[in-house]
């Protein structure tokens, strides 16, 4: 099979698991648009040169550290993407080079439908590009807010999504670090898209030391520094069920020090109307030692999880 032919595949195979946004006053089908998508110079030609003149740019969606987020278009396919620009000078300063060359090649080889794609990166002489999949309704963190708490069914869809994009960099021996809400983003459909791979790392070991994501997020062996593995990510999915539950993180105080003195403590405290088997699923993950969490593929099958993901379930 050519190089060409396979690619293709590859791609047409991809794009059945993603969202395409209406384009207003665009009257191509989305089949029409995935087919120029594939058809693309830059599928056909691995040496192809993307550049910011090939997209029409729109408003600014997200800032981050290095940079904004913007709404782009591409020309020639008219297919809706998200550039992620970061500015060289703000990654030098910051000594973070590593950190953006391991988001760019770990991103770019993932490829699962609750896992933002990286569909192709550029730079110029100041900036980074990285096109991204656009996900329409922004981050799962302004409507946590908007709505304050998430019910049963609406948590559970959102943790069981996010827990299968974890198994799946599991077995490609990704390890995330920074899950939680502001880095979980929403489609159209209502459906999860796990960005922002800054802080993930390819260990193929799965044994790392370095202390990095959000504190209130933290495990007990980062903040100790000890040796970790994924189960890392195990915990942060357990902190992020509580949150979308309660509407707030379960160890977070005003002060570092007694946050790091609660999470090492397990001081973990539920409200009234926190169901027995959603007390049972976070306590099964929110677990001092890393070997004892609950494991994802037990996660995607335990009680409550099945009980409001379960499609024969009447859905609010």
């Amino acid at each position: 099979m050519s190089e060409n032919k396979k690619t293709k595949e590859i791609v047409e195979k991809y794009m059945e698991t993603i969202t395409i946004p209406p384009i207003p006053g665009h009257a191509e089908s989305t089949k029409t648009l995935v087919a120029k998508m594939i058809d693309h110079p830059a599928y056909n030609n691995p040496n192809y040169e993307w550049s910011a003149n090939d997209f029409e740019w729109g408003k600014k969606l997200g800032e981050g550290a290095f940079g904004k987020v913007f709404l782009a278009r591409d020309r020639r396919s008219r297919f809706v993407v998200a550039i992620k620009t970061l500015l060289k000078k703000k990654i030098v300063e910051k000594g973070a080079e590593k950190q953006v060359v391991r988001e760019i090649e770990i991103q770019s080889h993932l490829k699962h439908p609750n896992i933002l794609q990286l569909l192709a990166w550029f730079h110029d002489s100041h900036r980074i590009y990285l096109v991204l999949e656009y996900a329409n309704k922004g981050q799962l963190y302004t409507r946590l807010k908007r709505f304050g708490r998430f019910d049963n069914h609406h948590a559970a869809k959102y943790v069981y999504q996010v827990a299968d994009a974890l198994e799946y960099c599991h077995q490609n021996h990704v390890i995330h670090r920074d899950i939680k809400p502001e880095n979980l983003l929403l489609t159209i459909t209502d459906d999860v898209k796990v960005a922002d791979f800054g802080w993930s790392v390819h260990s193929p070991s799965m044994k790392r030391n370095t202390r990095c994501g959000t504190l209130d997020y933290l495990p007990p062996e980062m903040i100790d520094g000890k040796d970790y593995r994924h189960h890392v990510d195990n915990w942060c999915l357990g902190i992020l069920c509580y949150e979308f539950l309660h509407g707030r993180a379960p160890f977070a105080t005003k002060a570092v020090a007694d946050t790091c003195r609660r999470i090492k403590m397990r001081d973990l405290h539920f409200d009234k109307h926190i169901s027995d088997n959603a007390k049972n699923f976070i306590n099964r993950l929110v677990v001092l030692k890393g070997e004892k969490r609950m494991s994802l593929k037990e996660v995607m099958k335990h009680p409550w999880i099945m009980e409001w993901v379960n499609p024969n379930k009447g859905k609010k």
